[in-house]
């Protein structure tokens, strides 16, 4: 499976010197080492996407490994969670786990200890960080930092065997407190947590940070191409000194690349979380949300997903990339694959008063115009039928060529129709149309003595079957709000109130009242539409929004695939 375009760029340029020159005697190997404390969501993707496909792109290995070492976060819940959605997205790597490497981690402490080069600290959190100075200020030596060596191999088995509480005591490297890098001002390599870990219990109660834990899971597991994301660059000089200092060979190179934002969506841990704790979407699996649970229920397919990281390709600095990109391969995805469907959002009847009464005819119509293997269905059609509100007017406006008062449309697969008038109840409202049909208009009967300026979508009333629909928009009212350095303690006043609509009674096709399992629908005019995990039911199908018709992207030139569905025919290439 091609994740990434195989043209070189910055990162595959590196790995592919590093091989020319024997750097390493092993065999190239890549992995995406995410705590389990959350949901993946697209940037997660992308880093994915990206290991994986270098890997396969140099004939190595990519893998999976869980960074649980920290138990007041971490769940079982969220491994399974993660091995779903990479399974889900099209990778099934070997899993290894952070918190099997325990014992290694503190013999790797045990030895910067013998070597002078990590001590045990008692400073307060609140007076180391007044001890590490500030951008501008050289850091201050801890009082604690010339304890013997014999005193911190002492006190740091003491921190393993839970003579000290939390905050007590923390095992710190010794490198250097003037350093213009504030990582590399004694960082603290293992802190005391009296937690029950989800993997190992009580087994410990001294954790290793990530800084310290991560180059040496790395050189455990053979990683040769350490792929970070670009916020990691400022920490590269610990990783390499952790692995100089344990004296590893061949040690692993740490490399970063470009952070994944999208418009208009949350890529952030944090701020999904406090989106979906403060109740302002329905779970981690929200639709609206960019994680790929919610991706996978709104109806996204991970081969979409994978062709818009192909065409981004690989990045060297945090970039923003429009939705619209993304949206765009899921509606070129979807084209050849969707069953196309008529279903009303907006119900008008229309009784069609020259047709006979208590009559049914069975239509015949295309499946997919764009791919004639998804074959045909036939449709049922009589005296009554619905169609959309919107496709009619009194008093037409200019550029409207759908119902009106003596006017004449087409019925997809169906006849022609003329409005002969229309019906209103006592309060003005408008209740229902009543119309004549011609039958020689019959659709794939070779009628072409006169021409409509329309086709309309309908669904026969005796048999159409009420649905609930979901319709979707941008979650955010403002690009600012997903950025992440902007303030958002008041979440309620940034997300978009029309970001999910929710018609509860649309009628469709007879056939969408038992939807096939993982089908994607095309609802004519309308969009991209698929089966709601969360809330349907036997007797109550419900429908997500997966994409609109319309596209605003192409190429980056703004163009769309199809016109407005307003005062023109849209069924996106569908043959009447």
């Amino acid at each position: 499976m091609t994740t990434i375009h195989t043209n070189e760029n910055f990162i595959s340029r590196i790995i592919r010197e590093d091989l020319e020159q024997g750097v390493f005697s092993r065999e190239m190997a890549t992995r995406f080492p995410p705590e389990p404390n959350g949901y993946l969501h697209l940037g997660s993707a992308f880093a994915i996407t990206t290991n994986a496909g270098l890997a396969e792109q140099f004939g190595g290995t990519f893998h999976l490994r869980m960074d649980d070492t920290n138990p007041l976060k971490e769940d079982q819940e969220y491994v399974d969670a993660i091995v779903r959605d990479m399974e889900w997205l099209g990778y099934k790597p070997p899993l290894h786990y952070g918190s099997d490497y325990g014992e290694q981690y503190y013999a790797a402490a045990q030895r910067l200890i013998g070597n002078g080069k990590a001590y045990v600290c008692d400073l307060s959190p609140d007076e180391m960080v007044r001890y590490r100075g500030t951008l501008t200020e050289k850091g201050t030596d801890s009082p604690y930092r010339e304890r013997s060596v014999e005193h911190n191999l002492q006190l740091f088995e003491d921190m393993r065997n839970g003579k000290y509480e939390a905050g007590e005591k923390v095992l710190r490297a010794k490198i250097d407190m003037g350093s213009s890098n504030m990582t590399l001002r004694d960082p603290v390599l293992y802190r005391i947590i009296h937690a029950p870990h989800y993997r190992t219990g009580t087994m410990w109660c001294i954790y290793p940070m990530y800084d310290f834990a991560h180059p040496i899971q790395d050189a455990i597991e053979g990683i040769t191409h350490s792929l970070c994301s670009i916020e990691f660059k400022e920490h590269r000089p610990l990783y390499e000194w952790v692995l100089t200092e344990l004296d590893v060979s061949e040690p692993p190179k740490q490399r970063e690349f470009g952070r994944l934002n999208i418009t208009g969506a949350v890529t952030s841990k944090r701020y999904l979380r406090e989106l979906v704790s403060g109740g302002h979407v329905d779970g981690w699996d929200d639709p609206r949300l960019p994680t790929l649970q919610g991706l996978r229920r709104r109806g996204y397919t991970p081969e979409s997903i994978r062709t818009f990281f192909g065409e981004i390709g690989m990045i060297r600095t945090s970039s923003t990339v429009d939705i619209g990109m993304l949206e765009h391969a899921v509606r070129q995805n979807l084209k050849p694959r969707a069953i196309s469907a008529m279903v009303v959002l907006k119900p008008l009847k229309v009784v069609i008063t020259n047709y006979p009464e208590h009559h049914i005819e069975w239509l015949t119509v295309e499946n997919n115009a764009e791919n004639e293997s998804l074959g045909e269905r036939s449709l049922p059609f009589g005296r009554e039928i619905w169609i959309e509100r919107e496709d009619y007017m009194d008093v037409p406006e200019r550029g409207f060529h759908r119902l009106s008062p003596g006017v004449e449309v087409r019925l997809k697969g169906a006849y022609f129709i003329r409005c002969e008038h229309a019906v209103y109840n006592e309060k003005g409202e408008l209740i229902e149309l009543h119309c004549t049909y011609d039958p020689e208009t019959k659709s794939g009967s070779g009628f072409n003595a006169r021409k409509v300026k329309s086709t309309i979508h309908w669904v026969e009333a005796t048999h159409a079957a009420a649905v609930e629909v979901h319709l979707y928009d941008r979650l955010l009212l403002d690009e600012e709000a997903a950025d992440p350095t902007t303030d958002t303690s008041n979440w309620a006043n940034r997300i978009n109130p029309h970001s999910r609509q929710i018609i509860t009674q649309a009628f469709a096709e007879p056939a969408l009242s038992q939807p096939a399992a993982n089908t994607h629908y095309q609802f004519l005019r309308h969009g991209y539409f698929y089966e709601d995990s969360r809330y349907s039911q036997a007797d109550h199908p419900v429908y997500n929004l997966v994409v609109s018709l319309k596209d605003s992207w192409k190429g980056g030139k703004g163009s769309k695939d199809v016109k407005s569905s307003k005062g023109s025919t849209n069924s996106e290439g569908s043959k009447d």
